[in-house]
């Protein structure tokens, strides 16, 4: 796939040091690449501009070393979101350009798809969209009780309604055995974007009742007010959240790449 040539659109890749579940999973190897070059690689497939936004010493050189472009962003975020918002300024003031949409790729997702970043992309042809995000529909069968995999309910248009860990919209009078093969349901996958100046402004937004309630923070921009069209994918999102993670995509790294 060519890489978009539009120089509106800028992936950053928030990656921290101090993961509570798996501390210093930026620089793990996967074959023989840190997991951190490992997705900035499969941006940089279809992205002009990408940058690797952390807070450890550790993670920018090792960008560095491999040629990356890299910025310092402050330990005390709470999301990847406002350290992408961070991010946007330093790199504004550092390049002289301005970034209109922001591309947020997960840290520990080395096997993103260049097709899935052009979905998300292709939302933004609609001059109306500020934020958009990536879902994937359930096959029949799947589980989709599992809490930390967080599903989705849209709109006719596309639009997210709500985020949630529970299995929604409820499906009365069907056994819930049987809810994912009867009805369709979206799980939602961690790819997101934003124009910068949107960005901004829900960084500065208090956290929110539903927010807090589900740990989801894209509640917040909703129950804000805020519109997040969504795209369609087929591919499942495939994270390192665990060293338990890491040896299956070592196995999945010979088919992969």
């Amino acid at each position: 796939m060519k890489k978009d040539p539009h120089p509106k659109f800028t992936g950053i890749i928030p990656a921290r040091y101090g993961s509570s579940r798996f501390p210093g999973k930026p620089l793990v190897l996967i074959g023989n690449k840190p997991m951190i070059q490992r997705v900035y690689d499969q941006a940089n497939k279809i992205l002009e501009s990408v940058w690797v936004a952390t807070d450890d010493k550790r993670i920018f050189d090792a960008v560095s070393g491999f040629g990356g472009k890299v910025i310092m962003t402050s330990p005390d975020h709470l999301s990847g979101t406002d350290r992408c918002a961070e991010a946007v300024t330093k790199i504004n003031r550092q390049t002289g350009n301005k970034i209109e949409v922001v591309i947020n790729i997960q840290g520990d997702e080395p096997f993103i798809k260049p097709e899935q970043i052009a979905l998300l992309m292709k939302c933004f042809s609609d001059e109306t969209v500020e934020l958009a995000t990536l879902v994937r529909k359930v096959e029949p069968g799947e589980d989709i009780f599992n809490v930390n995999q967080p599903k989705v309910i849209l709109d006719f248009r596309g639009d997210a309604i709500y985020f949630s860990r529970a299995a929604i919209p409820f499906i009365r009078d069907c056994e819930k055995s049987e809810w994912s093969k009867s009805n369709i349901f979206y799980k939602h996958l961690g790819l997101y974007a934003y124009r910068s100046d949107t960005l901004k402004k829900i960084t500065l937004l208090p956290r929110s009742y539903l927010e807090i309630s589900e740990s989801l923070e894209q509640n917040r921009w909703i129950e804000n007010g805020y519109r997040i069209r969504t795209a369609v994918t087929t591919w499942e999102s495939i994270g390192i959240d665990t060293p338990d993670d890491l040896e299956k995509a070592k196995i999945l790294l010979e088919h992969f790449f």
